[in-house]
């Protein structure tokens, strides 16, 4: 039988589309348990690639026949022999190309909208990750908001849009994965932004990213209005897109809220977290669609495989916005919180300009699942 190479792209496709398939991943339990290949409708084999040295022959029998079958592992070459082996026994297989670590790095653009007077509002879906990053075009201009590290990913995108990346935005200062923003700036010569008060240790240029600041995008002049909503740093800015869509960087979330402990802060933002999302965004129209820049869990993603959900809605179904008890909520964001982000205090120093770790450094900063949440 022959093995086939699936690229993440194509198991991207998988995930978005709600297809089925069957993934035999053969690293270590603990990295399994920490983190996988999430799908609708994925079944998974976990065995360790050591434990099918001596052979295949006793994990057939689990192996589904009538549907896609794929061996994951790190980087690629435990999955390449595992697969090499079952298309010897007979099993016809596929690998993921690059492996975890490519699963990790691939983003998906998914439209979200077109926008009044021409524009086009996209999400990047990383799905590896659960980061998701977004770009705003309008009249040939384009504007990017929380855009990961893979900056080719975007300008090759805006290539093919025809239109010149002119803004840059980072809602806050990441923990979690590594921005994008400033290099994505210097090749195109667009102005970055970052809020002042998440900036007090960069050590490069920026233009201040402040409450209430408008900036227009193209000649159909769509507005992008920043709106200080501190909580998960105490710079954090949402923004408002086309009186429709309310970007909330990591302070709300679908399914949860944002984390105030990962600059060790926690009790003194805890306070600024609950006037954001319980007196701020209570002024805004329950219709704008919120547009977060993480998510979870796969249940969070739409059918189109866009994250996104109407701010009224969420007012009744995110717990987080319905603690009643401002005790309650101190103890919930701080106590009893999920593990911190891999490397997060290092990818704040990269973020901050103050290291500058080498390509391979940078995908193992970042391997694993967001933590950016409150559970």
């Amino acid at each position: 039988m022959t093995i086939s190479k699936w690229t993440a792209a194509q198991v991207a496709r998988k995930v978005i589309d709600n297809e089925e398939l069957f993934i035999l991943d053969v690293r270590n339990k603990d990295a399994f348990e920490d983190w996988k290949i999430e799908g609708h409708k994925f079944e998974y084999l976990n065995i360790p690639y050591f434990e099918l040295l001596d052979g295949v022959e006793k994990i057939l029998p689990q192996l589904p026949t009538n549907k896609d079958v794929i061996v994951v592992c790190a980087k690629e070459g435990s999955s390449v022999m595992v697969a090499e082996m079952l298309s010897e026994a007979g099993r016809e297989v596929a690998y993921l190309e690059g492996g975890m670590k490519s699963w990790s790095s691939y983003l998906e653009p998914i439209k979200v909208a077109d926008l009044e007077n021409g524009g086009e509002l996209y999400q990047f879906v990383r799905l590896g990750k659960g980061c998701l990053s977004y770009m705003v075009t309008s009249g040939g201009e384009a504007a990017i908001i929380d855009a990961v590290r893979f900056s080719d990913v975007f300008t090759n995108f805006a290539k093919e849009k025809g239109v010149q990346i002119k803004h840059v935005f980072d809602t806050h200062l990441h923990a979690d994965h590594i921005s994008g923003g400033r290099d994505i700036a210097a090749e195109t010569g667009a102005t970055y932004y970052l809020p002042p008060k998440d900036a007090t240790e960069v050590v490069f240029d920026y233009t201040p990213l402040t409450d209430g600041l408008n900036v227009k995008i193209g000649a159909t002049q769509m507005d992008v209005n920043a709106l200080y909503s501190p909580g998960h740093t105490i710079g954090s800015t949402s923004f408002v897109i086309d009186n429709q869509y309310l970007l909330t960087g990591d302070i709300l979330f679908v399914d949860s809220i944002g984390r105030p402990d990962l600059a060790g802060l926690a009790e003194d933002w805890v306070g600024d977290l609950r006037e954001t999302l319980y007196t701020r965004y209570r002024e805004l129209a329950e219709d704008l669609i919120v547009l977060p820049a993480h998510f979870m869990t796969i249940d969070e993603l739409n059918e189109d495989g866009t994250v996104a959900r109407r701010l009224g809605d969420l007012f009744k179904e995110n717990h987080g916005l319905n603690i009643e008890d401002e005790d309650e909520f101190r103890r919930t964001v701080t106590e009893n919180l999920p593990p911190q982000p891999n490397a997060y205090e290092q990818i704040r120093q990269v973020n901050m300009g103050k290291i500058a770790p080498s390509h391979d450094e940078q995908t193992e900063m970042e391997i694993g699942p967001n933590r950016c949440a409150v559970r």
